[in-house]
């Protein structure tokens, strides 16, 4: 447990930082989908004028340009702003949440390395999820790497925690979740994508990482976001019984309900269970 102020410090950097990875979450999302590298230099898309290093300040930079190209004047989507803002408070919040608790029971290095791996989940969540709205695609050229990435990051977290049933936890986690979703996708495959399939063992590992109830209740509440969502869709009749709609940002948001609520949940209902 770390001192106010020093936590309090640490999630003001880390919405600072926050908003330097939305600024490139946004290059992500637009380029990975469509193929262009990400190294090549930022132009605006209508007159390819190249964006100076002052056009690119998160935020401020699309307010001072009222959103348009300096150059052209073509209209700059407030979506820019919004993700980096967003990104900025995910940061901030799941540091906050690893710092002001103890529900890992990590300290020093090995907190770094677990809130590490979760800001790198919650960037990919953001990222998957604008691509999955905008395209109905979870590109496998950010989901495979993930696995990499997280067993590296909560394996070195759980080894050097000594907590080495932590990363066994998350293995399981993410095999019984990418089962689950293989079999869903089995029995109706018109109904579950296997972008769908691929993210579920990466939702199931940082889920399992953090424990059972971590994992149940961010399994669990994608299907009823998702389901509660595709029901207001029909009742607004902007969408049929058959409609196709986007599983995985409500993949990501159950996992994120997982995250900070699963725990505390299942250990209420196993409280209730266990008194009745």
């Amino acid at each position: 447990m770390t001192s106010d102020l020093v936590t309090a410090l640490i999630v003001t950097l880390l919405f600072i930082f926050g908003l330097l990875i939305g600024s490139f979450l946004n290059v992500v999302v637009y380029r990975v989908p469509a193929g262009i590298s990400l190294l090549r230099e930022s132009r605006c898309p209508q007159c390819d004028t190249s964006v100076r290093a002052w056009q690119n300040v998160p935020v401020l930079s699309w307010v001072a340009l009222r959103g348009k190209c300096a150059s052209c004047g073509a209209p700059i989507s407030p979506r820019y702003p919004v993700v980096e803002a967003l990104t900025a408070v995910a940061f901030a919040l799941v540091g906050w949440w690893f710092l002001t608790t103890d529900h890992v029971g990590a300290t020093g290095l090995v907190l770094g390395i677990t809130i590490a791996g979760y800001l790198y989940f919650a960037a990919i969540s953001i990222v998957l999820t604008l691509i999955d709205l905008d395209r109905r695609r979870l590109p496998n050229a950010i989901v495979l790497p993930s696995y990499v990435v997280g067993i590296i990051l909560l394996a070195a977290a759980a080894l050097l925690g000594g907590d080495a049933a932590a990363i066994v936890r998350a293995l399981i986690g993410m095999a019984a979740m990418y089962a689950l979703y293989w079999l869903l996708r089995l029995v109706r495959p018109r109904g579950m994508g296997g972008g769908d399939v691929k993210l579920a063992g990466v939702v199931g590992l940082y889920l399992g990482f953090l424990g059972w109830g971590a994992l149940a209740t961010g399994a669990f509440a994608a299907f009823v976001l998702g389901g509660v969502f595709g029901i207001t869709l029909i009742l607004a009749r902007r969408a049929g019984l058959k409609s196709a709609i986007p599983f995985g940002p409500w993949m990501l948001l159950g996992a994120w309900v997982g995250v900070f609520a699963g725990e505390t949940l299942g250990h209420w209902y196993i409280g209730l269970y266990a008194s009745s």
